[in-house]
């Protein structure tokens, strides 16, 4: 048996009525007595507050700058880290030799120092590929002292600014080193639900204050795993394991607009990264297969590993989903896959085999429901 670990939030969870379960290690919410459904639409309506403090912070510092942290970064990631300004944040991923995505994380400026956000169950790993490939003037540092928590939605503003006036101020992918009473909150303008929203990362011994103080909050309610899960899903965004993995690009995955022209065939520092060959090829052409968007055209909810068929009698399966469930806001099944690019087309009709049945599937735009960033 693994023990599980707890966050800083763990008894505030238990006293809100969450349902626990194991997530990545950790003992995570998976739904309050609200229910999915009800988080996933309050979130979209007012504001919820998720736990992410499972997720791995890491810090990097040099006393040779933030711009040479930035250069030697730029050997294990594709996008451009010397182009992120003080401040600011921005998208990326690590890549294997093969071109394939070790994790996706958050990388943040903070003028002095690099502030990475990595994904939960790849963070161990992540802070040792660090370690090993980084320079010697670089400091690899795992935050262990601070919770992470995101608060998502349209009221999300109105709520946090009643404690933190300053991040009115604050447009999408800002981040910044806010004082709060006295300590240093970190605080990105930035989330995982495509609504407007912040990740606030705080230390650990004010975490459950902060998140009771919010709950209190007519517009704020705790939000689980479950809707978490629906809410990105709506917003076509990847979750690391599912939609991209060691066997898939940048390409593939749809996510090419992390990577800059500046890192690019003919830009000013093009290549350099693990998996530079295929990985720019692709750029430079078109990959064998794409994740798409997807449609069923019915009521049944297609998950995860359902596979799909160019029709209702072919024989060989031509790809498969890779997220996939009840859209609440849409009020419909959606999905998200790879098929391979000659099927990626908006509109192209597909079939996934469900319980026997072969059932149509129409490749889709993404994201299924509008994002809401303040920009």
């Amino acid at each position: 048996m693994t023990t599980l670990s707890r966050t800083p939030l763990y008894d505030f969870h238990v006293s809100q009525g969450a349902k626990m379960v194991p997530f990545a290690g950790y003992e995570m919410p998976v739904q309050y007595p609200l229910g999915v459904m009800k988080e996933h639409l309050h979130t979209r309506a007012q504001a919820g507050l998720f736990d992410v403090s499972h997720m791995g912070q890491v810090m990097l510092t040099s006393d040779q700058g933030v711009e040479a942290i930035a250069l030697a970064l730029e050997a294990l990631v594709p996008v451009s880290i010397t182009g992120i300004a003080k401040g600011r944040q921005r998208y990326g991923v690590f890549t294997n030799d093969e071109g394939g995505i070790l994790d996706d994380l958050m990388i943040a400026n903070t003028g002095e120092a690099l502030f990475l956000v990595v994904n939960a169950a790849c963070k161990g790993a992540d802070i040792a590929h660090l370690k090993a490939n980084l320079p010697a003037h670089i400091t690899v540092t795992e935050i262990t002292d601070r919770a992470l928590l995101a608060l998502q939605g349209p009221s999300a503003e109105t709520a946090l600014a009643r404690l933190v006036p300053a991040v009115t101020e604050m447009r999408f992918m800002d981040s910044h080193r806010i004082e709060v009473n006295g300590a240093e909150w970190w605080i990105s303008r930035s989330g995982y639900t495509g609504e407007d929203g912040f990740e606030i990362s705080l230390p650990a011994d004010l975490a459950s204050e902060f998140a009771a103080t919010l709950c209190e909050m007519e517009e704020v309610a705790p939000i689980g795993l479950g809707a978490r899960d629906s809410l990105r899903l709506e917003a076509g965004l990847c979750l690391y394991g599912h939609d991209i993995d060691t066997t898939t690009s940048p390409a593939e995955g749809n996510i090419a607009w992390a990577i800059q022209k500046v890192r690019r065939t003919g830009g000013a520092r093009a290549g350099g990264f693990p998996g530079a060959a295929r990985i720019l090829a692709e750029l430079d052409g078109t990959p064998e297969r794409l994740r798409v968007g997807l449609l069923p055209q019915g009521r049944a909810p297609m998950r995860e590993g359902t596979p799909l068929f160019a029709s209702e009698d072919s024989a060989d399966q031509i790809g498969v989903i890779t997220s996939g469930g009840f859209a609440p806001s849409l009020e419909k099944p959606i999905a998200m896959g790879y098929l391979p690019t000659s099927f990626a087309t908006t509109g192209t009709q597909v079939f996934a085999e469900l319980r026997g049945k072969r059932l149509p599937v129409n490749v889709a735009d993404m994201p299924f429901r509008p994002s809401t960033y303040k920009r």
